[in-house]
């Protein structure tokens, strides 16, 4: 894929994940891409290491669950320790 792809995919993959995910996370169009983008990458790798064959390959049905997998992951994980921080605050 390439890197207007990537993008595409991410923004798509992220804004998904935003509706998925409760709570405060990072706005905007930029860092709904970025969540994307890295979720699909953290996605991809969980479901390398539980022996799919493919994590990330393109723009299908399994590459999309991967990514969207991924970034609603990495959300949580940025809710538990934005938490963590106020918390303290």
């Amino acid at each position: 894929m390439g890197i207007l792809s990537w993008l595409v995919f991410g923004l798509i993959a992220g804004a998904l994940a935003r509706l998925l995910t409760p709570g405060h996370g990072p706005r905007g169009c930029i860092p709904t891409m970025v969540v994307g983008m890295v979720g699909a990458l953290i996605g991809g790798l969980i479901a390398t290491a539980l022996g799919a064959e493919d994590g990330v390959t393109g723009f299908n049905v399994w590459s999309f669950v991967v990514a969207v997998g991924g970034a609603v992951l990495l959300l949580i994980i940025y809710g538990a320790i934005a938490g963590r921080r106020r918390e303290e605050a």
